[in-house]
């Protein structure tokens, strides 16, 4: 019998796989912190459940949904023991408030207030990815920004998510550059009939681990020593280096080596875990980081005797 962590994460898989677009294994095993090999047993098990799952030509997952044939609405029961078991298990899970979201509607319990802060996330990747389907125009709608540190309408023309969901790569027509945008910072997504007109001044950049892309940053390869609290502090603010990161052969520590496209995000974290974390390479990193934290030590200097 499956304990609660475990049917927390088929339950979160079965949410994800059934909204468009469908996702990879990759993306599946960093949502549930899982390995690939796990993520493949989940599915196993998903259609021993009698969900029908299927493959495109990506080797990408979905659920094709059957509403005629399933019967969707909670008993009572069921409904409570679904609210408690998500509010226990999954209490500081993202998709808790989604997944609660679902249950209230399909059952007879009351809504409450604040389990619909963030079930919104959903419908906005719903909406965007049907925008970038049908190649229409899109209003970010109360936009917050955290770079102008500002609150406006943006009109995009969507062109991509990042791996993990948490961006959207657009072409902002005012500014005419592409760019990335927070899902969480978007209020509200108006999808217009206004078919895209700058298609040929779309570019996608892949992001690496870190959200950065070639065009906004300097490259360096970097090869980093971790110990246990600081691989789980990394994990958690930067989901996707966990594929970059290997466990040292009988020791307690990690290892992440990879190339990154801008140094910023590594040295904060360096920075603000110096007893937890020894840089290895590269040599230009190395150099980087020590006139970082020279410069840094001006300025501060400079500012006090000012």
């Amino acid at each position: 019998m499956l304990n609660q962590h475990k049917i927390l994460r088929v339950l979160q898989l079965i949410s994800l796989l059934k909204k468009e677009p469908s996702k990879s294994i990759k993306f599946l095993a960093g949502i549930v912190e899982s390995t690939d090999r796990t993520v493949y047993r989940y599915l196993d098990l998903i259609k021993e459940l009698g969900f029908d799952l299927q493959r495109d030509s990506f080797n990408r997952y979905f659920i094709v949904s059957d509403s005629e044939n399933l019967e969707t609405e909670f008993t009572s029961e069921e409904a409570h023991f679904l609210k408690e078991l998500v509010l226990t298990a999954g209490k500081n899970n993202k998709l808790k408030d989604a997944l609660l979201k679902k249950i209230y509607l399909k059952s007879e319990i009351t809504i409450q207030g604040n389990h619909l802060l963030n079930a919104h996330l959903g419908k906005v990747v719903s909406d965007l990815s049907k925008a970038i389907n049908e190649k229409k125009q899109v209003l970010l709608k109360k936009y917050q920004s955290a770079n102008s540190n500002t609150i406006t309408d943006r009109l995009v023309e969507p062109i991509s998510f990042t791996d993990n969901y948490s961006s959207l790569c657009a072409y902002e027509v005012e500014t005419g550059e592409n760019k990335y945008f927070n899902i969480e910072r978007m209020t509200l997504v108006e999808v217009l009939q206004k078919q895209y007109q700058h298609q040929g001044q779309h570019q996608f950049d892949k992001p690496d681990a870190f959200g950065f892309t070639s065009s906004n940053g300097l490259p360096f390869d970097i090869h980093i020593k971790l110990n246990l609290r600081a691989f789980v502090l990394l994990k958690q603010e930067f989901p996707l280096v966990v594929p970059f990161v290997k466990q040292e052969v009988k020791t307690s520590n990690y290892i992440l080596k990879m190339t990154i496209n801008n140094p910023k995000p590594v040295i904060r974290f360096v920075l603000g875990l110096l007893d937890d974390v020894e840089v290895i390479g590269s040599v230009d990193f190395k150099e980087y980081l020590k006139n970082f934290v020279i410069t840094t030590l001006e300025n501060n200097k400079s500012d006090f005797d000012n």
